[in-house]
């Protein structure tokens, strides 16, 4: 999941949080619109296409492949890592939102 990606999604949360509390909406107009389940569905297929690279690149290695060495195994074994840990985070702050403004009284 990219920074930039998140970052707008958590504008977009922020600007339906400010509605909800009857702020004016001239706060949306700064925010950029963003289409959320296409945001998302691209960061899970980013995620999900660094776990498959790592996946083969394990077992390419694990065959004995020549083409492919341990430091290209372990570089990308730590980037499917990364990014899963980096969508379980931005997940974790996106439900957190979620029920801020659940919360909100109208």
């Amino acid at each position: 999941m990219t920074t930039q990606n998140i970052d707008m999604l958590l504008s977009e949360l922020r600007a339906s949080a400010a509605i909800a509390a009857g702020k004016p909406a001239s706060a949306m107009a700064e925010t950029p619109q963003v289409e959320f389940s296409s945001v998302l569905k691209s960061t899970l297929d980013q995620v999900n296409s660094a776990q498959k690279t790592s996946e083969d690149l394990q077992k390419r290695f694990e065959l004995g492949d020549e083409g492919v060495n341990l430091q290209d195994v372990m570089v990308a074994m730590q980037k499917a890592s990364l990014s899963f840990q980096t969508m379980v985070q931005a997940r974790n702050k996106l439900v957190s939102a979620y029920q801020e403004i659940m919360n909100t009284q109208v």
